[in-house]
């Protein structure tokens, strides 16, 4: 009977949608190429990852289906590039700088000290429509998300994308194309855009019933805006490798999409996923629709779509076509974090996890623990050169604790969901309802007020091993069918140039080496020899600046801090901070520091490596024969002189036989 019945259930037939990769992969190749030779953003070492998976298309197929799968491939590459010509050429597009009376609506604020973050949308210059987003710095802690606001004030526009700065490329793929500080404003009403509404309206709950820290956790928890979180906490989830859990991204979709439909699966069958996946969408309505939670979304409709029709569910095809899609609506999105952490990890994912299941069942590990080690390890395979080329660290804590916040936080995310909702509807019961978020998210802040996550591996840059790094990955990929040796030698010939491009990125062999990074928050030169470093920063940059550039370049001890500035008393205070020797000025300075070395010299040697100052704000340096000047005033500079402006990106210079090259 049992036999019988085993032949006459019907068998899920398997949803075969493997183009969707070639075509994904595909675009993304025509995004980075576009990116590399328009922005500067991404090295030509980055082709190897596409040149490799090419190759991986030939054999052993027919030439028939080859040929479909390359013609494919280029026909999504040209869609890539085309879609990222018009973003580039439209977010260019817009008004001058200068004063205007702008309105817009808050799509999302951050109140803290006395001031509001914001992030504003549906802009009108003087009474016309504008397209883009704004960032503003307003004064008061009143502004809330969907209030539509006006003022007058002078609007600057946003950084050049050239150079492949990260900020200008963040701006660039979330539309933010204005920036502003007005002095004051006017609240003049409300938008139509009830997800907004309930974002404001939410942030007034949770402030009003929950103690101000653990409010703020549970709002960046809810909607994924880090903005509101304290600094110091922030970056503690960011060193322990846990910040993906305030975006809101699978985890936080795929528990909500879980649970509807576990909950109606009895009474709704195969329709429960609809309002599972209705619900998701409202949910990423609320929280702006970021990057991640698209994905998310998006994968739980093809999931439920599958179910629907009694199809098997692939999920690296469906990660494929949630980034098809994602990318042709929006190019931009190539150049976000958020979109390259978020589909890199579930990728690592889909291509990993069988591999490293069938590992740990040899070793038998207990299936809960394994089912969460190889989630986290799969995508760290794939996010680890994303991470240090992104932050310039990598979370020595991140596996670890994953193992602990992962099965924990549905425990702290589906009661806050329930509990936060429900104040809205019963604000007299508000109080009683966030009593049990508040007492479980203020015993996570606790536990990590107290811990120190600090030790992180950071001080180097992968530079081109970030797309050999990613090829690496291609070989290892248990769903590329090549033979024990073919694997083998794949691996080894990639992995070695793996370490051989880490190694040339971060050795310093002869001369003098010259890392640049001009950004709007300040310039620093980092020079180096095989045995001294030398600081030089400008008067504008801060010392998180300071020390978010040595992070990805740098980890010893330096040998001085030179400030090429006239504003020598400003840069001090982050100079005072920085792990240096001793710190030179073009003129003697008085600052009260008793325990740094501050030194007025307008000559002075560091190894091998001679300064002068033609000014304060202009710096000679003579090295290997080679004679070049520090300018970072935007003065006029000679031929062969190293001048680096506001938004001048990050270059690289070796000098070598008195000749400055580029590496």
């Amino acid at each position: 009977m049992s036999q019988s019945r085993a032949t006459t259930r019907p068998r899920l037939k398997r949803l075969n949608l493997r183009p969707l990769l070639v075509a994904a992969v595909g675009m993304l190749a025509g995004l980075f190429c576009y990116a590399a030779l328009v922005f500067g953003e991404g090295g030509p070492a980055g082709i190897v990852f596409f040149v490799l998976f090419l190759l991986l298309l030939l054999p052993p197929f027919s030439l028939h289906r080859t040929a479909i799968a390359l013609g494919i491939f280029f026909l999504f590459a040209l869609i890539g590039a085309g879609g990222m010509y018009l973003a580039d050429k439209s977010f260019a597009a817009g008004r001058a700088e200068g004063e205007y009376t702008v309105s817009g609506t808050v799509e999302s604020a951050a109140v803290k000290n006395g001031y509001s973050s914001v992030t504003l949308s549906g802009l009108y210059f003087d009474g016309e429509r504008e397209a883009g987003k704004m960032e503003l710095t307003l004064p008061g802690e009143e502004v809330r998300a969907g209030d539509v606001i006006v003022f007058t004030a002078t609007v600057g526009r946003n950084a050049s994308l050239a150079g492949g700065d990260s900020y200008a490329l963040n701006d660039f793929a979330s539309g933010i194309r204005y920036a502003a500080s007005p002095a004051e404003y006017l609240v003049t009403g409300k938008t139509w855009n009830v997800f907004l509404l309930l974002n404001g309206a939410l942030y007034d709950s949770l402030q009003a019933n929950m103690e101000q820290d653990t409010a703020n956790f549970a709002y960046a928890l809810l909607t994924g805006n880090m903005r509101v979180l304290d600094s110091d906490f922030a970056a503690e989830t960011r060193t322990g490798g846990i910040a993906h859990v305030f975006a809101v991204s699978g985890l936080h979709i795929g528990m909500l999409y879980a649970a509807v439909t576990l909950l109606l699966r009895r009474r709704c069958g195969r329709w429960a996923a609809m309002p599972a996946v209705l619900l998701a969408a409202m949910y990423c309505a609320m929280c702006a629709f970021t990057a991640s939670s698209v994905r998310s979304l998006l994968m739980c409709a093809f999931a439920g779509g599958a179910r629907f029709f009694g199809k098997k569910y692939d999920a690296l095809s469906s990660l494929s076509l949630a980034a098809v899609l994602t990318l042709f609506f929006s190019p931009a999105q190539y150049c976000s974090v958020s979109f390259r952490l978020s589909y890199g990890a579930v990728a690592g994912m889909c291509i990993f996890s069988e591999p490293l299941s069938r590992g740990l069942r040899r070793i038998r590990i207990p299936s809960a623990l394994a089912a969460t080690l190889v989630s986290g390890v799969a995508s760290q395979l794939v996010t680890f050169p994303l991470m240090v080329q992104t932050f310039g660290y990598v979370s020595v804590w991140g596996t670890l604790l994953n193992l602990l916040v992962i099965p924990v936080l549905p425990a702290l995310f589906l009661p806050l969901v329930a509990c936060a909702f429900a104040s809205l509807v019963l604000p007299f019961a508000s109080g009683v309802l966030l009593a049990l978020p508040q007492g479980l998210l203020s015993a996570v802040l606790f536990l990590f007020s107290a811990a120190d996550f600090s030790f992180v591996l950071a001080g180097f840059s992968l530079g081109a091993g970030v797309g050999v790094w990613l090829a690496l990955n291609l070989p290892l990929c248990a769903k590329v069918r090549l033979r024990a040796w073919v694997r083998t030698a794949a691996c080894s010939a990639v992995a070695l140039l793996f370490a051989l491009c880490v190694f040339a990125e971060n050795a310093t062999f002869s001369g003098c080496r010259i890392d640049v990074s001009g950004t709007e928050r300040g310039t620093c030169a980092l020079i180096r020899t095989r045995e001294s470093a030398v600081l030089l920063i400008d008067g504008e940059v801060s010392l998180s600046s300071c020390e978010d550039f040595l992070l990805r370049t740098y980890a010893g001890e330096l040998d001085a801090v030179c400030l090429v500035t006239e504003d020598a008393a400003r840069a001090v205070n982050a100079a005072a901070f920085l792990p240096a020797a001793c710190i030179y000025t073009a003129y003697p300075l008085e600052t009260g520091l008793r325990e740094t070395d501050v030194r007025g010299m307008r000559a002075f040697t560091v190894g091998e490596l001679s300064f002068f100052y033609e000014d304060a704000d202009s710096l000679t340096l003579s090295a290997q024969g080679c004679v070049a000047e520090f300018s970072f005033g935007g003065g006029e500079t000679v031929f062969a002189d190293l001048f680096v402006g506001a938004g001048g990106g990050r270059l690289k210079y070796l000098l070598k036989d008195g000749i400055i090259r580029s590496l």
